[in-house]
């Protein structure tokens, strides 16, 4: 017997997003995160795509994105690192743009699961960490 035949399109956008700027070397979700999508709770959810945008000048570091299964993320049990985006050193400029980072992800998350991220090193300007997606 087949299931989902038919396309599913998401009920509703959603956008959400984070700033960081405090380093956490955890590997497992737990400490100082921000979250930047969370599924809707009855249907679930579809996250397209996260962009990383400096926010000024700041050090080289790390961008870790985890899966949260809606539960706390204090408990490490509950997170699984899903992926490590290199976030390149920035200068703040008045005449030139800083690089985006956009991470295609075409991501299906259970009902109630978030996105979690987190920075390996603490930057100045902070990093302003955005999620692009759906409900369904």
């Amino acid at each position: 017997m087949a299931a989902n035949t038919a396309p599913i399109y998401s009920k509703v956008g959603v956008i959400a997003w984070a700033t960081l700027t405090a380093a956490n070397t955890a590997k497992d979700g737990t400490g100082t995160t921000g979250t930047i999508f969370t599924a809707d709770a009855t249907n679930g959810g579809r996250v397209e795509k996260v962009k990383v945008r400096a926010l000024g000048t700041n050090v080289a570091t790390v961008l870790r994105i985890f899966i949260n299964n809606g539960s706390s993320s204090a408990t490490a049990a509950n997170n699984t690192l899903f992926m490590e985006v290199t976030c390149a050193a920035t200068t703040l400029s008045e005449v030139a743009a800083l690089a985006d980072i956009e991470v295609l992800l075409n991501l299906v998350l259970p009902p109630g699961y978030k996105l979690l991220v987190a920075i390996g090193t603490t930057v100045a300007a902070g990093l302003a960490v955005t999620a692009v997606g759906g409900a369904y």
